[in-house]
């Protein structure tokens, strides 16, 4: 009988040793279960680490080597970059189920139990031995190293309640409770942080990777434990001497070096995945590319900005928490208009700066500027990097000495007109605003024909912006909104001649 040909149905019903081996079970190693599941999954062309891009080229080609190679391997990378992720994919490739000793708490192999019970049963039992069967989804384990974990915690120690329970000397083998490692037995175990751990414990986690010796309170167990150890690691932990010791390292097969999208395309990509954005929002907000494409490109230039830690590094969650957070303001203001339907704005970004301060470790200089100074900051350069890839860059003299296309807008503003955009004004008003500004609807419809109404008014208030960017206007905040008017007149104050007058009477 082929065993590997039963569907799941019919493996659930063998309950014995017995009956395991004759449907021809043989006994495989964790790793070369990876090995042989991707083997299959790569003659057929199947994707692997689904739900993974922007590693499709660099990452996940090293770790299938990795794999084909049976190595244990360590994810080196900032924060925010799939690290956790892939590992907890790796399960996919597992077989679905495995047997296991019944009753066994270290997950036995009928035909190679290490624990002193699954040895036990099959002595006693024979071909008799129950068994269960183990699904692919309860094979994994993980656990984030911090300064507080314990040998107690990862391999084990003397279970003294057990001992007076069963009646047994501290000598018993029996009296062992089991830490997470030998738990794992069979599984995938994934360290988040290694270089957080206590050099004792990683000294531990050495000598079972090289001997599969375990020592607990005088104990000195060879358990052949069957393991793919995953480790994550930040790089400047990692690198740092005394971070980590040096024969652990040595015995780590594979290191993978992770990155962050390397386009603002592919981060899109996994933004719009990963957001938890209700269906009832997805029908009152319309979202438009450039608002996707503007929240991209504030983790890119958080990423380089020199008042946020580069070795910190910007995590993903940004993206993310942002883009939540922008369809949630859009969606609050077209709850306070009662308006059915919305189109997500400029101003609308307003909402993102919670998410932007709560995701980045600042630089001394960034603390002095304070976060929310430095989060309107990125935002702003985001404006500024995508402005020219939609309209004519402001300060581009040779345009200027033919026809400045921005003329207009700026002489209405520089004749004293304000415009003040409340974040929670009402799409009526809101178009009537933008509108009253001359050429800038001109402006939008000459560079964007194919633009509906409501994507005008968005390109129309992003025009704005940009130009605010370039200094070719004054942008100022106001507690309910923004306010957009002459730059000169917002640097300089003229004085009230009115109010002299009366001064100099008064003298």
């Amino acid at each position: 009988m082929n065993y590997k040909a039963l569907t799941p149905d019919k493996l659930l019903k063998i309950k014995t040793l017995g009956e395991l081996k004759a449907a021809g079970y043989r006994s495989q190693s964790v790793k070369e279960e990876l090995r042989d599941n991707l083997i299959d999954k790569l003659r057929k062309k199947e994707p692997t680490f689904e739900g993974i891009w922007g590693y499709e080229d660099t990452v996940i080609p090293d770790i299938q080597r990795a794999i084909l190679s049976m190595h244990n391997m360590n994810l080196l990378g900032l924060r925010g970059q799939a690290k956790t992720r892939i590992a907890r994919q790796m399960t996919e490739l597992l077989n679905e189920y495995i047997p296991v000793i019944k009753g066994a708490e270290l997950n036995d192999d009928p035909l190679m139990p290490i624990s002193k019970f699954g040895r036990e049963q099959v002595l006693a039992n024979g071909d008799n031995t129950e068994i269960d069967w183990l699904h692919r989804s309860e094979r994994y384990a993980e656990k984030l190293a911090t300064p507080d974990v314990s040998i107690a915690d990862l391999i084990g120690d003397v279970d003294p309640i057990k001992a007076a329970s069963l009646k047994l000397p501290y000598s018993d083998e029996r009296v062992i409770h089991y830490g997470l490692v030998p738990r794992s037995h069979r599984c995938i175990f994934v360290i988040n942080e290694l270089p957080d751990l206590q050099a004792r414990i990683q000294v531990a986690l050495f000598n079972i990777l090289q001997e599969g010796d375990i020592q607990i309170r005088g104990f000195k167990l060879h358990l052949p434990l069957d393991i793919q150890f995953v480790f994550t690691a930040n790089p400047e932990d990692y690198t740092n001497r005394g971070s980590i010791v040096t024969p652990l390292k040595d015995r780590i097969d594979s290191q993978i070096i992770t990155h962050y999208p390397k386009s603002r395309d592919i981060g899109k990509q996994i933004t719009v995945q990963e957001a938890r954005i209700k269906a009832l929002q997805k029908e009152i907000v319309v979202v438009n590319e450039l608002s996707q494409d503007l929240i991209e490109q504030v983790a890119i230039e958080a990423r380089s900005s020199e008042y946020v830690d580069e070795k910190s590094g910007v995590s993903a969650r940004l993206t993310i928490s942002a883009y939540e957070n922008l369809i949630s303001a859009a969606e609050r203001r077209a709850l306070l208009n009662n308006e059915p339907q919305t189109y997500v704005r400029v101003s609308d970004f307003i909402g993102i700066i919670p998410a932007i301060t709560g995701k980045v470790e600042l630089v001394y200089e960034g603390e002095q500027e304070g976060a929310g100074l430095v989060a309107h900051s990125l935002v702003g350069k985001a404006v500024r990097t995508l402005f020219t890839d939609y309209f004519p860059k402001p300060d581009d003299k040779k345009k200027e000495q033919k026809s400045n296309p921005y003329k207009s807008i700026i002489d209405w503003f520089g004749e004293g007109y304000t415009l003040d955009l409340p974040h929670d004004l009402n799409q009526t008003e809101y178009a009537k605003a933008l509108k009253a500004i001359p050429g800038l609807q001109e402006l939008v419809k000459k560079h964007h024909p194919k633009a509906n109404k409501h994507e005008q008014l968005f390109l129309m208030e992003f025009v704005l912006h940009g130009l605010a960017e370039y200094s070719k206007l004054s942008k100022s905040p106001l507690d309910t909104g923004t306010r957009f008017k002459d730059l000169l007149s917002s640097m300089f104050s003229m004085p009230d001649f009115d109010d002299f007058d009366e001064d100099e009477n008064d003298n």
